[in-house]
């Protein structure tokens, strides 16, 4: 008695092994089709080994100055550097550099625009673009290690185009005409401002449908002027990079500290400072009024506690700064504030106005112990307490209407510096120079 023949496998037909082959190959071709649409294929990056030391600072600030290099860096509004390392941001690309000759130690390249690239915490900072039917943003933060390159964070937000980055040595807040974003050192978003994109639960905002001219940041606290259909003259509003209650964080509703209105339609907020850490309410706001030509000076009650006049001319503080961010500069004794052609010194105790040095083109910052601010055709060496013009150094930038030609000339913008030991550099526009 024969037996019966062994079953045969489903696969051995030639109808089934088509079938599994397309299958095989649709899998294939999905996953390639992931590939090359993700972020990481869009992204190159190349890193570095080692911590490069901060260079020493010279005794003196030279007699002269020479350009040592230059690269674009478009998205980088002022010097981005932590002293021993300095970046570049221009198209899709963020570069760490050597301070002193430039050459690239690492880049990080995707195919998407910058934003805008700052410092915080000693990481370089960067802010992508991303478009979508649901809108144009700055969406992709990208935190990186100053002096290696390697990545530490990623996350995406909703920072409108436009934006600026600015921080307080926690956190880190981006601007906007109607939402600003707070982001912590681990790049976890600790508040939404203003009108926040499909909120999880509406009405924890205050005035989700105001406009803001200008913002500033300080030791936790944010402060904002908006400008609000019901109000007849600007606000101004402070209130915390975080709001945790009963233990819980509350992202999406704000912990306001003050608003007041104010004296004016055109109001810019200037400074923060705080004056005891002890108390959260012991701070005081500086507000400028440019159709008035004074600066109001509140504290942490929203009372306005002394008001000064500003020797500006007329054609000075007539719109928002660019960015939505006032151009300041801080040492341990002052915050220069740059309005116009002018720079105004004001005292960090109490943010009164110390002095007024006219004919300057931009931000300073110190260089061998001293406060080196920009002017037409080179750099002026100012003594910090009085404001006094110790001496100029001439700096070949071109057609800037320079001492040595003796036009008035134009700047393509204000000029802003940072320094890295014997390197001070100017961001000149959407050009970095190193000078030496």
């Amino acid at each position: 008695m024969s037996s019966d023949p062994a079953r045969r496998s489903p696969w051995t037909s030639i109808r089934n092994r088509v079938v599994a082959v397309l299958l095989t190959l649709a899998v294939v071709t999905a996953g390639v089709l992931v590939w090359l649409t993700s972020d990481s294929r869009a992204t190159h990056a190349e890193t570095t080994d080692g911590e490069p030391r901060p260079l020493a600072m010279p005794d003196d600030v030279p007699e002269r100055f020479a350009e040592a290099w230059r690269a674009p860096s478009a998205a980088t509004p002022r010097p981005v550097t932590d002293g021993a390392s300095v970046v570049t941001g221009d198209g899709g690309t963020v570069t760490g550099r050597d301070p002193l000759s430039g050459q690239e130690r690492w880049r990080y390249e995707r195919d998407r625009e910058l934003c805008t690239v700052s410092d915080a915490w000693s990481t370089a900072m960067a802010l992508y673009e991303r478009h979508s039917p649901a809108g144009d943003w700055c969406s992709e933060v990208t935190q990186l290690d100053m002096a290696t390159g390697e990545r530490t964070a990623q996350r995406n937000g909703n920072a409108e185009l436009g934006t600026r980055l600015i921080d307080d040595g926690s956190h880190a807040v981006t601007t906007g005409e109607n939402l600003l974003n707070v982001w912590s050192q681990n790049l976890v978003r600790t508040m939404e401002y203003g009108q926040v994109p499909a909120p999880v639960e509406p009405g924890r905002q205050p005035r989700p449908g105001c406009d803001y001219g200008s913002v500033a940041v300080a030791s936790g606290k944010i402060g904002v002027i908006e400008r609000c259909d019901d109000d007849a003259t600007d606000r101004l509003t402070v209130f915390g990079t975080t709001n945790t209650v009963d233990g819980e964080t509350k992202s999406d509703e704000p912990n306001v500290f003050f608003t007041t209105l104010l004296d004016s339609e055109n109001a810019r907020v200037v400074a923060l400072v705080d004056r005891h850490e002890s108390d959260e309410n012991d701070y005081l706001v500086a507000v400028a009024f440019g159709d008035a030509k004074k600066l109001a000076i509140y504290d942490g009650n929203g009372n306005k506690t002394a008001q000064y006049s500003l020797d500006l001319p007329a054609a000075a503080l007539t719109s928002d700064p660019e960015g939505r961010v006032e151009p300041v500069a801080r040492t341990g004794s002052g915050v220069y504030w740059s309005a116009g052609a002018s720079t105004i010194a004001l005292d960090t105790k109490n943010l009164r106005p110390r002095w007024t040095l006219h004919g300057t083109t931009g931000t300073g910052t110190l260089f061998a112990g001293e406060l080196v601010l920009p002017i037409r055709g080179g750099l002026a060496v100012i003594d910090e307490p009085s404001g006094e013009v110790e001496r100029t150094i001439s700096v070949d930038r071109g057609n800037d209407g320079g001492a040595e030609n003796g036009d008035e000339g134009s700047l393509a913008g204000p000029i802003r510096l940072a320094a890295a030991g014997p390197v001070l550099f100017e961001q000149r526009g959407g050009t970095l120079v190193a000078l030496r």
